[in-house]
């Protein structure tokens, strides 16, 4: 199968022209792809993470990782269930196993937090989320507990030494360097651990700009430097604001390539990998808008109601709701069930298109191969960014 390359302009104007039709009518497009995702994955199970052993290892009890893709560490002197962490392999465009997202660790899994960067051959840490929600209450929630060394210094986890190196503090991020090594062994490992705090639980950043350029600055990162194992990306529980960053990343890397983005297509793939991957329709809005602000458009951003779109409920689900909502969905539906209504202010219009558009073509020639692997089969791993000299690649 041949697959079309284009230069980045085309993409632009393309993908322009798509996000302006998503937006029309409210976002009745992005509502409505939005929708089709909910039935997503339905069929598979979470028994590990289910298990009475392991319940205390969740952040979120309704947050679980699916058993045919959950990361496995080594037994604990032949422990049962000491092999459970809340991780799962998500893919990125190369491999099905290109990132680990998991949830924030708790006080009681960072030992396995560590040991799981270890067994992993993990170099890069992305971590987009502050510690606690940023409220006026003094008891505001603790979304992720602090498991590295804030300053220089070493921290024990287990049988694993931590040590913060140096750390840098750029405009909307913190860069720590950390040397990982065993007990009584010399030889260690650096890692580098990306900090973004300025990204809302559940929500969206209130500045694009800032979360493209920490994306772009994270890629280019991954692309020069040759990867042993996993990326590891994390939030609070692993789902929204993870799901988001690495769909950003992925899809740029298409671009780059020269293949135009499917949101669509590659957060479906995301949602079979772990459970409610892009939260919610702010952020499938948010990786099409950061999208285009990274493809370099002067053009102006299609508009959105109010740039978000407006439920209808006073406050947003919290992650216990979502989930149970999900797992409601799975339970109460059949192969021949139609996807469920997020009960949007939104009025969705399914009127189908008079003709079929150049894009809408090229989106169904993805679906016919594993998008999981779409980078990998695209341009070889040795082949440079940017090199888009030849326009009819084998697939």
């Amino acid at each position: 199968m041949r697959i079309r390359t284009y230069p980045k302009a085309h993409i632009l104007q393309k993908f322009h022209t798509h996000c302006q039709s998503l937006a029309a009518n409210g976002n009745a497009g992005y509502q409505r792809e939005f929708e089709e995702l909910s039935d997503t994955a339905k069929e598979f199970s979470c028994r590990a993470g289910e298990l009475d052993a392991n319940k205390d290892k969740n952040r979120y009890p309704f947050i679980l990782p699916y058993d045919h893709c959950r990361v496995k560490l080594s037994l604990l002197e032949s422990q049962p269930h000491s092999d459970y962490i809340n991780a799962s392999y998500v893919p990125g465009g190369c491999t099905e196993h290109d990132f680990i997202c998991t949830q924030a660790p708790l006080p009681s899994t960072m030992a396995d937090f560590w040991r799981m960067i270890w067994e992993q051959n993990v170099q890069v840490i992305v971590m987009v989320t502050a510690l606690k929600e940023r409220a006026r209450c003094e008891n505001r929630p603790v979304l992720c507990n602090q498991y590295w060394p804030p300053e220089k210094g070493t921290g024990c986890y287990g049988a694993l030494q931590v040590t913060t190196v140096s750390r840098h503090h750029g405009p909307d991020c913190y860069i720590t360097t950390i040397h990982l090594r065993q007990h009584n062994n010399h030889t260690g490992r650096q890692i580098t651990h990306y900090y973004y705090p300025g990204w809302p639980d559940q929500g969206v950043p209130k500045d694009h700009t800032s979360l493209v350029n920490f994306t772009e600055h994270v890629r280019k990162q991954l692309d020069d430097t040759p990867r042993l194992g996993s990326t590891v990306v994390h939030c609070s529980a692993g789902i929204g604001r993870s799901g988001t960053f690495v769909a950003i990343l992925w899809l740029m890397q298409l671009c780059a390539r020269g293949i135009p983005p499917d949101v669509h297509l590659a957060v479906r793939d995301l949602r079979r990998h772990r459970v409610l991957m892009v939260q919610n329709v702010e952020q499938y809005i948010l990786v099409h808008q950061c999208l285009l602000h990274w493809l370099g458009g002067k053009m102006e951003r299609p508009r959105t109601q109010n740039a978000v779109v407006h439920f209808k409920t006073a406050q947003p689900q919290t992650h216990r709701q979502s989930r149970k909502d999900w797992k409601n969905r799975r339970r109460n539906s059949d192969h021949t069930h139609r996807p469920e209504s997020t009960h949007s202010s939104v009025q969705v219009s399914h009127t189908p298109h008079p003709q079929r558009t150049a894009w809408q073509s090229l989106r169904e020639s993805l679906h016919t191969f594993n998008p999981g692997k779409l980078l990998q089969r695209i341009i070889p791993p040795s082949s440079q960014l940017g090199s888009h000299t030849q326009h009819n690649t084998h697939v």
